[in-house]
């Protein structure tokens, strides 16, 4: 039975860990387009319209559109399809999964006065989709040693020595509780054979490499699961005859799971390893709060005109890891099974704030076009506590890093009797200075809907397309993969008036 020790790593030994938490935040920060199948039919351009229970994402004055109340249930069939490159080699990774992608309903009560109608809601959507996989294989000039070798820099060779009756698993143990995360990378590189001191001196603190060919054939596996779901608790009114406000409570909660297998075969006898597997796991898990306040003003029967902001949303975050590594080469097969989990002190995320305008056209009752212009502001992002050192230090790279996104999502419908046609695009500009790390991301969509008395059944199709080059590991490994992704969905809805 495995053995598991937990662990609690605090402060600046988390240093070594979160190399790559700025990837991390705008993961936690990004949402996709979810919702009804007629909110995304139309690419969720519905800032200026209400009238559909996910609209109150968008403007939570839309809810008080309604005239009556109103319920609405969600599921989505959802597929990633992944073209990786890496060096000389491509793999083709897909898979296709079915969510409950949504479910909300709006209480409408009619006033009486200035104060014309009152609306409450709630709304639960799937609003961040975390599953998907690649895999990276080739040959490359770079052995995984140097990641083990650039942790290890600075780590006194006495910290690396087995005692007598110490096992790995101890040390490692001892080394998340009382030093730091590239501690234990750099146990694992020296007894797995990747690095060597320079000298036998246990006060030594410089190592090299123990790879020395330049060929080495690699796979990398990659799979994340999870998702990031927001509660909704909405209040809206009519206060006048044009003028339409609301606000939103949301409740924010993910969990994201990323595992990595990684293989490496080395071509020649000049390494002191021939063949290893590297396994990382991590999962994290977050709740949040933030606030939208939004309203929709009818400048004419025809025209309307929408404005919302959200405030950022404020994260408080658990992760924890678990490591396993195996080596056969020159001085054996050892394998590294510390069957230690590592529980990191609990840290805040706050993600940027966002401002939406939105303009809508109703060309009476056969139909109307939308569009939504979004503004986010990436360098918001800060991790906290804010007299963490290593903290500061990330909140630095984020405002050297990342930009402003302008967000643009433009929607239509047709009516036909009790059929309705819709259609859209929507595009989003990378967070990242250099867009290379992660591109602009486009979007079309397509719906159609039929009206069955008091219910209507919708079906929406997206397609979106997006590219990114993720780095396989922190540190000094810098190998990456480029990845071209498309994702698409199919969403069906049954909704009822009540």
């Amino acid at each position: 039975m495995k053995n598991i020790v937990i662990l609690l790593i605090a402060g600046l030994s988390m240093q070594s860990f979160y190399a790559q938490n700025i990837a991390d935040a705008v993961r936690y920060s990004s949402q996709d387009i979810t919702g009804t199948a007629r909110y995304r039919g139309a690419s969720g351009a519905f800032g200026a319209l209400g009238g559909d229970v996910s609209a109150i994402n968008n403007n939570p004055a839309g809810s008080a559109i309604f005239n009556r109340s109103f319920i609405s249930l969600s599921l989505s069939s959802g597929n990633y399809d992944n073209q990786t490159y890496y060096n000389d080699g491509i793999t083709v990774s897909d898979e296709t999964d079915i969510d409950l992608n949504q479910f909300g309903g709006v209480f409408v009560s009619h006033g009486g006065g200035a104060l014309r109608k009152f609306a409450f809601s709630f709304n639960y959507d799937r609003s961040t989709d975390f599953d998907n996989g690649y895999v990276a294989v080739g040959n490359s000039g770079n052995s995984i040693g140097e990641y083990f070798s650039g942790y290890a820099q600075g780590v006194p060779l006495d910290l690396l020595e087995l005692r007598d009756d110490e096992s790995v698993s101890t040390l490692y143990q001892f080394l998340g509780e009382n030093e730091s995360f590239g501690a234990q990378q750099a146990l694992l590189g020296y007894q797995g054979y990747f690095i060597n001191p320079d000298s036998d001196d246990l006060n030594n603190t410089s190592y090299t490499n123990a790879q020395n060919g330049n060929s080495f054939d690699q796979e990398y596996q990659y799979l994340s699961s999870g998702n990031n779901s927001k509660f909704t608790f909405n209040a809206a009114a009519q206060v006048s005859e044009n003028l339409y406000l609301g606000i939103n409570l949301n409740a924010h909660s993910f969990n994201f799971r990323k595992e990595t297998i990684f293989f490496e075969n080395a071509q020649n006898a000049a390494n002191a390893v021939s063949s290893s597997r590297f396994d990382n796991e991590l999962r994290s898990y977050g709740t949040g709060a933030s606030l939208q306040l939004g309203g929709i003003y009818h400048v004419s029967p025809n025209l309307r005109i929408g404005a919302t902001y959200d405030t950022p949303t404020y994260y408080t975050i658990s992760e924890e890891t678990e490591q396993y590594l195996s080596t056969e080469g020159a001085n054996g097969n050892v394998v590294l099974a510390p069957n230690v989990t590592n529980i990191y002190e609990d840290y805040d995320l706050q993600t940027p704030g966002k401002a939406t305008g939105s303009i809508a056209y109703i060309f009476g009752s056969n139909g109307f076009i939308s569009f939504d212009y979004s503004y986010e502001d990436y360098t918001s992002m800060k991790y906290r506590p804010d007299n963490d050192v290593f903290f500061q230090q990330v909140n630095a790279d984020i405002d050297n890093t990342l930009k402003g996104t302008s967000t643009y999502k433009v929607g239509g419908e047709f009516l036909s009797g009790n059929w309705s046609f819709r259609g859209g695009y929507n595009f989003k500009e990378s967070p990242y200075q250099d867009d290379s790390i992660l591109s602009d991301r486009s979007g079309y969509t397509l719906g159609l809907g039929y009206a069955l008395g008091s219910a209507r059944i919708d079906i929406a199709y997206d397609w979106a397309k997006q590219t990114s080059n993720p780095r396989l590991f922190d540190g000094a490994f810098t190998n990456t993969a480029y990845v071209d992704s498309i994702n698409t969905n199919i969403i069906a809805t049954l909704s009822f008036q009540l």
